[in-house]
């Protein structure tokens, strides 16, 4: 279980990394609103550490990271009022951006569940 959970959160990282450096998710490459998407990184990566990959805190982890990409498109309409959103619109943004949030909530439960299984492993 433990495999499949990092597998699907490196997917849902790997997407994001793919779709906001090649077309941009908030308008389009160039939009510094698309910056913030580092935060969802950073978050993964300071939080796996801290959790030294274990299950329970890699659950807790991608629950973050998760709020994170949710509140990028939040914060943006905040800061940002006037940006272009680009072709989609601000709906499209949210649906693009729960999906992300979904596979980070999808990898998190699967890292609970890992660590209920697998008590002494990771």
């Amino acid at each position: 279980m433990y495999r499949v959970a990092f597998g699907v959160g490196l997917a849902g990282a790997f997407l994001l990394f793919w779709v906001n450096g090649a077309v941009g998710i908030i308008g389009n490459e160039g939009q510094p609103a698309n910056l913030m998407y580092g935060a969802v990184f950073a978050v993964g990566l300071v939080g796996s550490i801290m959790a030294r990959f274990k299950s329970r805190g890699m659950a807790r982890t991608l629950f973050a990271a998760a709020l994170v990409q949710f509140l990028v498109p939040i914060i943006t309409l905040i800061v940002w009022p006037q940006v272009s959103w680009g072709g989609t619109g601000i709906v499209g943004v949210f649906v693009l951006n729960a999906f992300f949030a979904m596979l980070f909530v999808v990898s998190a439960m699967l890292f609970r569940r890992a660590s209920i299984s697998e008590p002494n492993r990771f």
